[in-house]
């Protein structure tokens, strides 16, 4: 479903970003949202980048943050001109946890042990069925069966590809390899912070007047901890945090889900 497919986007929007280059998904900022990294005020710590350009910081930052076994990623993204917010945690055992929130409505996503779970409400569902063009009474009785519920799906079900592709954190980081030469072409920025952690700032500027700014940790690993896209058609931050944290999925009772087998083929997974 088209919901599945932002979700999927939103993910590789967050590992591949760090490149500046054109993305699946463009990252955009709710309004309130700051355009960069603030510039800390605290005493500047020893630079760990010290006689480094800012590609070869980002040649780093690329290997740090595949080396995760864990991250959490949050923000908005948007595809086909639809925002989506998201927050979720992954692992390297293709384990996830969280939510995504499209048109005022939410749903939560679990995938453990090969299994997704997707709960939703009722708005989320409706928002989803609609979009692939179902008739209104088939709308009513697929939400009135997965209402309050969770929608398990197995591997080799339909949507279970896309959602689970969320969860594959090891192919998501693979992504940032992808294309080496497009990360090349940086400059260093101001030194910031990122929720109290010293950062670099690598900046990419673009014709048109579209800038990319990847801040990069100066403490511990040089993770890749904040994307922030101006300028342009679609911009927008994302926050990478949390890395190499334990994700702890619970699965649902077994009398509070449906198995997607149960809904008519045509329905929202």
């Amino acid at each position: 479903m088209t919901s599945h497919r932002k979700l999927r986007a939103a993910a590789v929007v967050c590992v591949v970003a760090v490149v500046a280059g054109p993305a699946p998904a463009a990252a955009l900022a709710a309004a309130d949202a700051p355009a960069a990294a603030v510039p800390s005020a605290a005493a500047p710590s020893p630079d760990p980048f010290t006689g480094l350009t800012a590609d070869e910081i980002a040649d780093r930052a690329v290997t740090a943050t595949r080396s995760a076994t864990s991250l959490r990623m949050s923000g908005r993204v948007v595809t086909d001109g639809q925002p989506l917010d998201i927050d979720f945690a992954v692992n390297d055992e293709d384990e996830c946890t969280g939510l995504m929130k499209i048109k005022g409505g939410t749903a939560e996503l679990r995938r453990i042990d090969r299994i997704t779970y997707m709960k939703g409400d009722e708005a989320f569902w409706r928002v989803s069925m609609a979009s692939q063009g179902m008739p209104e009474p088939q709308i009513d009785a697929a939400v009135e069966l997965v209402k309050g519920r969770w929608l398990k799906i197995a591997p080799g079900q339909p949507g279970a590809s896309d959602l689970g592709g969320v969860c594959e954190l090891k192919s998501l980081l693979s992504d940032l390899d992808k294309d080496e030469a497009e990360r090349r072409g940086l400059t260093r920025g101001p030194d910031a912070e990122v929720d109290g952690t010293p950062v670099a700032t690598l900046v990419k500027k673009r014709p048109g007047g579209e800038t990319t700014t990847v801040s990069v940790s100066r403490e511990g690993k040089p993770y890749i901890l904040k994307m922030v896209k101006a300028g342009g058609e679609e911009p927008g931050t994302m926050v990478l945090s949390d890395y190499d944290k334990p994700v702890e999925v619970d699965v649902p009772p077994a009398d509070e889900t449906v198995d997607l087998s149960k809904l008519d083929a045509g329905t929202p997974a």
